[in-house]
């Protein structure tokens, strides 16, 4: 027996290895899709992530269920926490929910797969380098797509900065009136406090060719998290100039931002 067939029957219950297989994922003969998206590794990933979901981080989430059951679809939320927990939880959400699960795919920063063994792991749990010719391929496929428009200055913002929503890019803007695609925006709450950084050590992000040095404790503490997803957003194809394009993205930033403050009200403690 392999070692992930041993983890396998030891982590994954039998109800969950059933949940898994009837997510349909277009895969080749060796397990695998185009991009790493590994049928087996996943469901090791959904047990774990599961106990981290429900017990670590005690995730309260709310209108998963407007994702559309298929086709192309862009999730979109805000970045925070320093590493990719928020794409993480955002996906068991949609893959755990309880009518037409879908395992959606999550734009990661470029960094990410040139770390040692965690390239290879995010791939295979769904995670794809966050390239507009990726995101475009998938959307072509049906995919649903995690997709974080601030980028690493999301994910890289100091503890001082925490929910203030930084510059969004229009690629994903673009994209979803390409193919078609409903917006679903998200706001994030809880993973800010995950790992609060309170400074960025700049020079030796630059020698190390990382985004960022957080300095921040060594730990990543137990906050708790909210999730709210909004109503579908839809844009029409029309060619438009990009300032009406940035005023779509505009519009789809508010809602984040609304969606953020309806979790930090709900938002009763921190841990």
């Amino acid at each position: 027996m392999s070692l992930g067939s041993f983890l396998k029957s030891k982590l994954v219950p039998p109800a969950l290895d059933e949940q898994i297989s009837r997510i349909r994922k277009p895969i080749g003969s060796l397990g695998y899709d185009p991009w790493g998206y590994n049928s087996e590794a996943i469901k090791l990933g959904f047990s774990l992530t599961r106990q981290i979901y429900q017990k670590y981080f005690r995730v309260v989430a709310d209108g998963v269920e407007k994702i559309p059951a298929d086709g192309p679809v862009l999730i979109i939320a805000n970045h925070s926490g320093q590493l990719p927990l928020d794409g993480l939880l955002i996906g068991y959400t949609l893959a755990a929910r309880k009518d037409n699960p879908r395992m959606p795919r999550a734009m990661i920063e470029r960094f990410f797969p040139t770390v040692p063994y965690l390239g290879n792991l995010l791939n295979e749990v769904g995670a794809v380098l966050g390239d507009p010719i990726n995101c475009a391929k998938m959307l072509a496929n049906g995919e649903a797509v995690i997709v974080f428009p601030e980028g690493v200055r999301g994910s890289g913002k100091l503890y001082q900065d925490r929910y203030q929503l930084k510059r969004f890019g229009n690629g994903f803007m673009h994209l979803a009136m390409k193919y078609h695609a409903p917006i679903i925006p998200v706001g994030v709450v809880g993973c800010e406090e995950t790992i609060p950084a309170i400074a960025n050590i700049k020079p030796l992000a630059k020698l190390l060719g990382v985004p960022y040095v957080p300095v921040a404790l060594p730990v990543i503490l137990p906050a708790k998290v909210h999730l709210n997803f909004g109503d579908p957003m839809y844009f029409d194809d029309l060619e438009i100039p990009e300032e009406q394009v940035t005023e779509r993205v505009e519009q789809v930033k508010a809602a984040i931002s609304e969606l953020i403050d309806k979790g930090l009200s709900e938002r009763k403690r921190l841990f």
